[in-house]
């Protein structure tokens, strides 16, 4: 039995036109007209429990207004929507105490209190043994590396250390389903590894199935088997990360070391040029035309040195957003 599924999901929003101007405004005071903006359409999907899927689409594709939809938070335009057995936007206090949605940009802690402070209130709450408290707190504590850091104020944290603070918060209540919008959101390289290494191992120890939206590829990839692609709010795309990238990338990388520079336009007419510094160049060419232009760049051009590689795989993802095409 899934844990998540969504059933031809449909949000529109009415938005409110207005004229520019005095005339406009008095107008829009008087009578309004609305045109319809659509954020999700038609989205349908299954995740099984246990599962960890990334969420992927550039902004305004749909992706925080699908989230908002399956943590209860705003209503469907039509649809269904079924977490944990529960229907989202009922808002039942068995559902809350089975979900979490943690947001990159939002905190939860307050800022001038120890975060111990705020996580006894979350205690409070969900109505947690002080065992029980103590218990999960040490365990997070460990999982996190924040030993000696909850007695101090939030505001003297590092951000690295707020956000692993703020997923203990969120996971206090130790949540069966995990709905994470950018978790790693503005954090260096070194706290975003501990946040994901964190997220593998609470995946592990407790079979949470997880829902992570991200802009960066780095947690999609060390943290993700499947992933769902939204466009435009609909789904393009519902499979494996490898088998994404088989299918919209059927091209290659060629970096070259010329004897001299050339102009772009003359470039070009070996591929499509991503990137020119001096005699160093680079292009994109389709796998099926390879060898035949690594041929002609040889024959043609003179070349110090040549390599081919796979793209960066935010190119290959970047090319999906653009295109809108699978």
């Amino acid at each position: 039995m899934s844990t998540i599924v969504v059933r031809h999901l449909h949000k529109v929003y009415p938005v409110a036109i207005k004229e520019p101007g005095f005339k406009g405004t008095v107008a829009h005071f008087f009578r309004r007209t609305y045109r319809s903006i659509t954020a999700v359409s038609d989205v349908s999907f299954e995740i099984a429990p246990g599962e960890v899927v990334g969420f992927l689409g550039p902004n305004g594709a749909g992706k925080t207004t699908t989230l908002k939809m399956l943590t209860g938070l705003i209503h469907p335009s039509s649809g269904e929507v079924e977490v944990a057995g529960y229907i989202p936007f009922n808002r039942q206090e068995a559902f809350l105490r089975k979900i979490t949605l943690i947001m990159g940009q939002k905190q939860q802690l307050l800022w001038d209190i120890p975060a111990m402070d705020s996580l006894r209130i979350n205690a409070a709450v969900y109505n947690i043994p002080e065992a029980e408290f103590r218990l999960r707190v040490g365990e997070l504590t460990e999982m996190l590396s924040l030993k000696g850091k909850l007695n101090q104020p939030v505001r003297k944290l590092s951000l690295g250390e707020r956000m692993k603070a703020e997923l203990l918060a969120a996971l206090l209540h130790r949540p069966q389903v995990l709905f994470l919008d950018e978790p790693t959101l503005g954090l260096d390289v070194n706290a975003q590894v501990g946040v994901r290494d964190f997220l593998r191992q609470y995946n592990q120890r407790y079979q949470a199935t997880v829902l992570l939206t991200s802009h960066y590829m780095a947690d999609i990839t060390a943290l993700c088997q499947r992933v769902l692609v939204i466009h435009q709010g609909k789904l393009m795309y519902d499979g494996s990360l490898d088998g994404l990238l088989e299918s919209f990338a059927p091209y290659r990388e060629i970096h070259l070391e010329l004897a001299q520079p050339l102009p772009k336009e003359n470039l070009q007419l070996y591929g499509d040029v991503q990137h020119i510094d001096g005699r160093s160049v680079s292009f994109i060419v389709s796998q099926e035309n390879l060898t035949q232009t690594v041929s002609q760049i040889l024959s043609h051009l003179e070349v110090i040195d040549l390599t081919v590689s796979e793209p960066p795989i935010e190119e290959t993802i970047g090319r999906v957003f653009q295109t809108g095409v699978l």
